[in-house]
């Protein structure tokens, strides 16, 4: 007994809260900006015009006299992003089970319980192993190519590159690891609890799943259009895309227009005159 007195007088560390706090943060800008970047990606299912004016408005080309933007706009977006991936693996490693004997008996518990949100931390802990792989891969190919995101040259790493199967495990894992994410710290911090938790909690699983199936079905959708796209420029592996050909007179400035031989091209002729 007076051990336990004296161990109960013993200062408990505020560390543990801390990095619960960093977790819930970076997990919250993670997962909004995954969902951010699953619509300005979809841009895709508009048309080549569509995504490559997302793409360039993300590299403020609106700032650039040629129209061609800053990629290390985009480098330096990325390199934030992957920090803040880094670190919040790094932070929900903690809670992984990180033994088969672990593992087990997470999953006895769970088959005993029967318990649905206990089912979501276990598929987000699933989902977030596969993600920490993957998803390096990705950000490190954008990371070392952040001038070449556009409709045709993010098609060729699609399907002439073969990285297809790839972002289609990817996409699945980070719909369903944020999304579920983002519902659990709804709970967990009471966000949008209302008067009736019950009743809060069904309306925000029910959000939920309406999200997971809208960016779902988004991103493969998107993911078809690039497939599409790319074979259709499998014979012009690495051609950039372009709004097209123009001859500038007299010091004017360039604009962005069609590359001759595309169906589309339209040269113009700029002068002091217009």
């Amino acid at each position: 007994m007076e051990r336990l007195i004296v161990n109960d007088g013993i200062k408990k560390s505020k560390i543990p809260a801390r990095l619960d706090l960093a977790q819930s943060g970076t997990g919250l800008v993670l997962g909004l900006f995954m969902w951010v970047h699953m619509c300005l990606v979809g841009s895709i299912v508009l048309g080549k015009g569509s995504f490559n004016f997302v793409a360039k408005t993300m590299e403020l080309s609106f700032l650039s006299s040629t129209g061609h933007g800053y990629p290390s706009v985009v480098f330096f977006a990325v390199l934030g992003v992957f920090s803040l991936f880094i670190i919040h693996a790094a932070l929900g490693v903690r809670k992984f089970p990180i033994s088969w004997k672990e593992h087990t008996i997470i999953r006895s518990q769970m088959g005993m319980m029967k318990h649905s949100d206990t089912n979501l931390w276990y598929w987000q802990v699933v989902t977030g192993f596969i993600m920490f792989f993957l998803g390096s891969a990705h950000l490190f190919i954008m990371l070392t190519h952040p001038g070449q995101i556009d409709p045709y040259l993010s098609a060729d790493r699609v399907f002439s590159s073969h990285m297809w199967p790839l972002y289609l495990v990817l996409l699945v894992c980070v719909e369903l690891h944020g999304t579920i994410g983002l519902y659990r710290l709804c709970m967990k911090w009471g966000w949008f609890g209302g008067k009736d938790p019950v009743k809060s909690r069904k309306r925000l699983k029910m959000l939920k799943n309406r999200i997971t199936i809208f960016l779902l079905s988004l991103g493969l959708i998107a993911l078809l259009v690039f497939f599409i796209i790319g074979w259709r420029h499998s014979d012009r592996v690495g051609e950039p895309y372009n709004l097209g050909h123009i001859t500038v007179i007299a010091g004017t400035a360039p604009d962005l227009s069609v590359v001759p031989g595309e169906p589309e091209a339209n040269d113009h002729t700029i002068s002091n005159e217009e």
